[in-house]
């Protein structure tokens, strides 16, 4: 016989697993305690919205004030930083004339002026180019200490040096700009190669860079930069120099329409040692002789015993050579020489147009 189902619900009742039905006349008392449902109305929702943010900006205030603290001494930090460290490389360098590697460094990235050439700066850097390759050549070369009074001394020489060297090159820079005078790589190049081929700076390249270091301090790109400095110098006398080119014109006009090469060079040559002597060389040339211009030697030996070059800009004067003999290895040869004028004839009147101004004291 099947039991009530309240009779079955009874021992789940009394151990509260099962809930009493609710009724209206017996509402439960979890009801009474807890009061009428309140009404959902978009207000409501946007009140309590408001009221959980409220409660949440104590928060968010303070984290975007210590975010705008943080900004502002980072900000503060890095200025200081920044004027500290200029005004660390302006007393060095102006001031206590410092020609560290480090400043050296700063000076290829930042373009500290150390004069005024006219209407253009002149870079710091050109300046400690210069001055590091004397020091680094008289103290490993010649140990010179610069530390002591002759060697202080010395010093201030090279600094003097060093700067007129690099406001010289302006005025050659500005004169050359204006005479469309320029310097190629590829004249550059062959230099370099001149020079390799006469064995003056070792015969590979490795021996090569090697004395370059040992030397000056330069890797092969600063040898490059000195050697474009000294062709633009070259390159301007050759350009304006006119009159030196048509003197050479002449006289190989002479020895080429027959007249003797030795009485040609007693009537052109500028070389004082050696028209009285028909122009022959002291010596036999080989052919790494450092004695003789490599564009001179490159061109004789080229060349059969009696036969003349052309003319050969050496880029401090014009010549025209004669192989007398070839004796060995070696070369008896003759030569007429045709200096060029002082690159200051040119560069004097613009000093005296374009006064230039200096930033530093070099004594």
């Amino acid at each position: 016989m099947k039991q009530p189902t309240s009779d079955i619900l009874k021992p789940l009742k009394k151990h509260k697993l099962v809930a009493e039905p609710k009724t209206e006349e017996n509402p439960s008392s979890q009801d009474s305690q807890a009061g009428p449902v309140p009404r959902i109305t978009n207000e409501t929702v946007a009140s309590h919205r408001e009221d959980v943010l409220k409660s949440a900006r104590k928060y968010i205030y303070p984290l975007k004030h210590s975010k705008h603290r943080i900004i502002l001494i980072s900000t503060s930090l890095v200025i200081v930083a920044v004027v500290g460290f200029f005004g660390y490389c302006t007393l060095a360098l102006y001031k206590f004339g410092s020609y560290s590697t480090f400043l050296y460094r700063v000076t290829e990235i930042i373009p500290f002026p150390i004069a005024r050439v006219g209407g253009h700066f002149v870079a710091y850097e050109n300046y400690l180019f210069e001055l590091n390759h004397y020091i680094h050549y008289y103290q490993t070369q010649q140990k010179l200490n610069f530390a002591s009074p002759a060697g202080a001394q010395q010093l201030e020489d090279y600094r003097q040096r060093a700067l007129d060297k690099v406001i010289n090159d302006a005025y050659v820079k500005e004169l050359a700009q204006k005479n469309n005078v320029t310097v190629t790589d590829q004249e550059v190049n062959e230099q370099v190669s001149i020079v390799r081929q006469e064995n003056r700076l070792g015969n590979n390249q490795a021996e090569f860079e090697d004395v370059l270091k040992t030397y000056w301090g330069w890797s092969v790109d600063d040898f490059k930069r000195e050697l474009k400095t000294q062709l633009l110098d070259q390159n301007l006398v050759s350009a304006l120099d006119t009159g030196t080119h048509q003197r050479a014109q002449t006289a190989l006009a002479a020895v080429q329409g027959g007249q003797d090469f030795a009485a040609a060079a007693a009537q052109y040559s500028d070389d004082q040692t050696t028209k009285a002597n028909g122009g022959q060389y002291g010596f036999l040339i080989s052919e790494n002789d450092v004695n003789v211009p490599p564009q001179v030697v490159s061109a004789l030996f080229a060349l059969k015993a009696g036969q003349i070059t052309g003319i050969i800009n050496t880029g401090y004067s014009l010549e025209i050579d004669k192989v007398l003999s070839i004796q060995g290895s070696q070369i008896q040869a003759a030569h007429i020489v045709f200096n060029f004028k002082d690159i200051n004839t040119y560069l004097t009147p613009l000093k005296d147009q374009q006064k230039a101004t200096t930033y530093i004291k070099t004594s």
